[in-house]
């Protein structure tokens, strides 16, 4: 006895067409399934322990942001509020020079280790490496270490998703907001990883940094705010401009970190304005009662060290 055609069922009939074409059809879903929404852009999310500020914040970094172009990453915490904002904070970018902050903090848990103090040739290396950005110096340093000292500083500081840059290229080490704002935490409050002494250099070098690297997320903070910053750029065929600012200040009633990171930028002013009018939108926030007239204008001709990438 034969079964016409029709007599097929119709599960039978949609694996049948999906084998066909190659493709396996779940059993029970329709043949004209709806294609998947594209996924949302990631949003600035904030809390905050003081009413309000969260949600200020959330709009005025949305803000800043908008119509530039580019991948931007940032991190933002106000001890003194409990505020967090983030962006983007496990987005991988080539750190450029920001690393540099890293380094440093890698070279004095070493040397905690043996309760030594740095030697005047470390001093001075150190020195060069973070207020004036110095290649060279930060070279020396880093063959120093190695990489296992470098990702043993690492994994002390939980920053686990920050890895250096092989074949000497320190510059090319990948790191995100999260880990930024982990160890920019270290460095501004107590803790078992660094020594207080430590801190205390660190914070002290990126308050000398020289006024054509202060700009970033120093942008906008008020007279009344120490200054803490380390920034870093670089240029590649692949996702353009590599620009980033991490800072810590502290004053005017709050002790706060900023890591603002990005690429895709079309140059390196263009990424340098972009970081600024973030910046700016966080200390307004923060700091509402500042004048104007009172808040940090970063130079109009922003330097840093261009780092050194395979092929250049």
């Amino acid at each position: 006895m034969t079964h016409p055609v029709s007599g097929i069922s119709r599960r039978a009939r949609i694996l049948s067409a999906g084998l066909a074409a190659g493709v396996l059809v779940p059993l029970g879903t329709a043949a004209t399934a709806t294609p998947a929404a594209a996924a949302a852009a990631p949003q600035v999310a904030c809390t905050s322990a003081q009413a309000g500020l969260a949600a200020k914040l959330t709009k005025d970094i949305t803000a800043a942001l908008k119509n530039r172009k580019g991948t931007v990453a940032v991190g933002l915490h106000d001890r003194t509020t409990d505020t967090t904002c983030t962006l983007r904070a496990g987005t991988s970018f080539d750190s450029a020079s920001v690393v540099k902050v890293t380094v440093l903090a890698a070279l004095l848990w070493d040397a905690k280790k043996t309760e030594r103090k740095l030697s005047e040739r470390e001093s001075d290396l150190a020195y060069a490496m973070i207020t004036k950005s110095d290649n060279a110096a930060t070279t020396k340093l880093w063959r120093q270490l190695g990489t296992g000292k470098i990702k043993a500083f690492l994994a002390a500081a939980k920053m686990t998703k920050t890895v250096p840059g092989s074949g000497g290229y320190w510059g090319l080490t990948r790191i995100n907001a999260t880990d930024e704002q982990k160890l920019l935490a270290l460095v501004t409050a107590k803790n078992s990883v660094l020594s207080d002494n430590a801190r205390a250099y660190i914070l002290k070098l990126m308050g000398k940094v020289v006024s054509s690297q202060r700009w970033g997320t120093p942008a906008g903070a008020p007279s009344t705010v120490k200054i803490h910053v380390k920034n870093g750029w670089l240029q590649r065929s692949t996702h353009g401009w590599r620009v980033h600012s991490v800072g810590a200040f502290k004053g005017g009633g709050h002790d706060y970190t900023i890591s603002v990171l990005s690429h895709g930028n079309s140059t390196m002013n263009y990424g340098v304005a972009t970081i600024q009018g973030v910046a700016k939108a966080i200390h307004k926030d923060l700091t509402p009662r500042a004048t104007s007239a009172s808040r940090y204008t970063p130079t109009d001709q922003p330097r840093e060290a261009f780092v050194a990438v395979p092929g250049s």
